[in-house]
């Protein structure tokens, strides 16, 4: 005979007997895992809060040494910037020096022995002014440093002579004669320059002259920032007489003409004197 089970499904026990579960564990595993989750992401956000806080209490006080160390070191900082700024100026003050004494030095080689200087004034700009000095009128053209000089000499061929051998100065840009006249134009100049009797002692009938002497720009003033540009023509005694105009132009050939051979003295001295220096006993 075949063997019948007579309990009911619902009550019988073993492998076969059916599982009486339903929807309501899953909605509990899953509520569960839910929580888990949330306790984690809980944990997590606390610990990165505390982390923060801790990093920015740890950033503070390195924030307030820092703070500490500037304002200790503040003094020093100010005594840097004191001395970079002495220092600029001290720079600028040795950069804007013109060198009067080497241009004096050379003028002393270069001057003639047949032409006396009755004053000379230097200058590092027009706006400078020197009480008791020379004011030649073309100093105002010349924005740099220069040196204003007046004279006498034997004649027109010693003055041009003179005027080219000024050009020979270390550093000159332009040499303009403003005035070279006969029959003792600067004898005043002359007399309270050289405490003499007020005569130049050049001649019987020298010509007073009347120069400016241009040279380099001095690198840091504002008022050097372009090159002299001086005229250095012979100024005409009267250019209302035609006679007086004809004798001006004709003085003026003259003088360009001793201004080249004075060149050419000038140059052939130079050689003699480094030939000289060279060899001794030559």
């Amino acid at each position: 005979m075949r063997p019948v089970n007579l309990i009911p499904p619902d009550e019988r026990r073993g492998d076969s007997a059916p599982l009486r579960t339903g929807s309501m564990v899953y909605v509990l595993v899953a509520g569960l895992a839910l929580l888990l989750l949330g306790v984690v992401a809980v944990a997590l956000t606390s610990k990165q809060i505390n982390d923060r806080e801790s990093d920015k209490a740890s950033l503070s006080q390195e924030l307030d040494r820092q703070t500490a160390r500037v304002n200790s070191l503040t003094a020093f900082a100010d005594f840097r910037a004191v001395q970079e700024q002495r220092t600029a100026t001290v720079t600028s003050l040795a950069q804007s020096r013109f060198d009067w004494n080497r241009v004096l030095e050379e003028l002393s080689l270069v001057l003639p022995s047949d032409v006396h200087l009755t004053a000379l004034t230097g200058t590092v700009s027009p706006d400078v002014t020197v009480d008791g000095g020379v004011d030649v009128s073309l100093r105002g053209s010349v924005a740099g440093p220069a040196l204003e000089i007046t004279g006498c000499a034997p004649g027109q061929q010693s003055v041009a002579g003179f005027v080219s051998a000024l050009e020979d100065i270390d550093g000159v840009t332009r040499v303009g004669l403003n005035s070279s006249t006969a029959g003792g134009g600067s004898s005043a100049t002359g007399s309270s320059a050289s405490g003499g009797d007020g005569s130049c002692q050049a001649g019987p009938k020298p010509y007073d002259f009347e120069i400016v002497v241009a040279f380099d720009a001095v690198p840091t003033p504002s008022t050097a920032t372009t090159a002299p540009s001086v005229p250095s023509s012979v100024a005409s005694p009267s250019s209302a007489d035609p006679a007086s105009s004809d004798a001006s132009q004709v003085a003026d050939g003259q003088s360009d003409e001793a201004v080249a051979r004075a060149s050419t003295r000038v140059q052939t001295s130079k050689a003699q004197k480094a030939k000289s220096t060279l060899l001794p006993g030559g």
